[in-house]
């Protein structure tokens, strides 16, 4: 009989009730994303409050591409967990250990990738972007760090990947609340007692982040045997490294497709001056502190829907896909009828500034993009799901969509709507993507009749 203690680490999302095993699952994890996004928070006040705006916006100038480079790091490494989370769910053991060993040595090349694309080219990017000259300096000295440093970021998002994985997302929380609170110690003597600028920001993330990495590692090796690897774990196995690397390239590839429309739309953000960079970052923050209940919902539908697929439970996807459809509409609700009651005194509260430019701005993103959060989380939850069905191709058609979106709000809308059309790209974005989503989703063979055999579409 499974015990209290596994019962709390390990909800079996296979098999107990549906809709609590994943809020037992995801709990951890909102929190997780809570500090998380709290410590990058701090960064931003305390540059706000004392650097100033310049050095505000020099972060702000850069974070398309930084979310770019570590975004792509990232994606790699969900790709891995679900592979992971599909052996568990079907309970193979020694396939697990293989993917533990492989996907290890595919962050290292990942790694050295985003290395190399930082040291040589970085900077001819910030300048392609139109960053102001006053500022690409700054800008430049805070995301060579990240870029860097990548590796340490990435061997965080694999290890705790590897735990929500097997079901244990409560640790990596507790490493994390951790790491954030040296984070914010770290923020405020490298910037305020030793003048590190903004730079000072990116050395605390790096610090903190290796921190968790270290402490998750030391967790593995002591309590979670199933995923140390052995002897036989280590032998070169050919398809399981082509599923890893396809699987993590969908999402690696989904992720740049996203950023790199970011990025296009960055170019425009840049030309609009200081004030309008500072207001957006600032609002920014609020979206994605309120936008953590669903992406939590999603990662919640990645890990539910991968380890149910590999049990054969198509059943059961369906149900907890719904599930998760109606937590979204509810936190969207929620935050259409409070969030912009405030949104001016959060502003002004993130940024540190009282400039009206920059406070009218935030204000109005954040008031416009609330009414769309159900559908942003039923893009986020359905997306998940298709990639935790192993799907690799159809979900990178919304992140095609969303590229070509940006792009034509770029060259033709933000020209004649100024910065109302930076307001409008993503919500409209949302809808179009939300649809096709939809869509793919319904007409998925595997969910078409959960009573008969299905065949491998895990590369649709």
């Amino acid at each position: 009989m499974t015990s209290r203690f596994d019962k709390i680490f390990h909800p079996d999302l296979t098999r107990d009730n549906i809709l609590k095993t994943m809020l037992a699952f995801g709990a951890p994890l909102l929190i997780s994303y809570i500090f998380l996004q709290f410590y990058n928070t701090v960064d931003i006040v305390v540059v706000g409050h004392f650097l100033g705006e310049d050095s505000l916006a020099a972060i702000a100038a850069c974070s398309a591409v930084n979310d770019l480079l570590i975004g792509f790091g990232n994606g790699f490494g969900n790709g891995l967990g679900i592979v992971a989370a599909r052996a568990y769910g079907a309970g193979k053991e020694d396939r697990l250990k293989k993917i533990v060993v492989a996907s290890f040595f595919i962050t290292l090349g990942v790694t050295l990738f985003i290395m190399l694309i930082g040291h040589f080219f970085l900077y001819k990017i910030l300048t392609l972007l139109g960053t102001p000259a006053s500022i690409i300096d700054e800008a430049y000295s805070y995301i060579w760090i990240m870029a860097i440093f990548s590796g340490v970021l990435f061997a965080y998002h694999l290890l705790s990947g590897l735990l929500r994985a097997i079901g244990n997302s409560i640790m990596p929380l507790v490493f994390l609340i951790s790491s954030s609170v040296l984070n914010i110690f770290l923020d405020i003597l490298l910037i305020v007692v030793f003048h590190q600028g903004v730079r000072g920001t990116a050395i605390a993330t790096v610090i903190a982040q290796g921190i968790s990495a270290i402490l998750c590692f030391i967790y593995i090796m002591a309590k979670c045997r199933i995923l140390i690897p052995n002897k036989k774990s280590l032998q070169i196995d050919p398809p399981i490294y082509k599923d890893l690397i396809s699987q993590g390239l969908s999402m690696a590839l989904m992720s740049s497709l996203v950023n790199s429309g970011t990025v296009i739309l960055q170019k425009a953000i840049n030309s609009f001056g200081t004030f309008i960079l500072a207001g957006h970052i600032s609002a920014r923050k609020i979206f994605i502190f309120t936008n953590i209940p669903l992406f939590t919902f999603g990662m919640i539908a990645s890990t539910f829907v991968s380890q149910n697929y590999g049990a054969q439970k198509f059943d059961r996807i369906k149900k907890g896909v719904r599930s998760l459809y109606l937590l979204s509409t509810v936190w969207g609700i929620i935050c259409t009828i409070i969030i912009p009651i405030f949104s001016k005194s959060l502003i002004s509260l993130i940024s540190g500034s009282n400039t009206t430019e920059v406070i009218n701005y935030g204000s109005k993103y954040i008031s416009f993009a609330m009414p769309f959060y159900p559908v942003l989380g039923i893009l986020l939850v359905t997306r998940n799901a298709l990639q935790g069905l192993g799907s690799k191709i159809l979900p990178l058609i919304s992140s095609i969509i969303e590229l070509l979106g940006k792009v034509l709000f770029t060259t033709l809308i933000i020209p004649k709507a100024g910065s109302w059309g930076i307001i409008l790209c993503e919500p409209l974005i949302w809808v179009v993507m939300a649809i096709q989503l939809l869509i793919v989703f319904l007409r998925h063979p595997l969910l078409q009749s959960s009573s008969q055999h299905h065949p491998d579409h895990k590369n649709q």
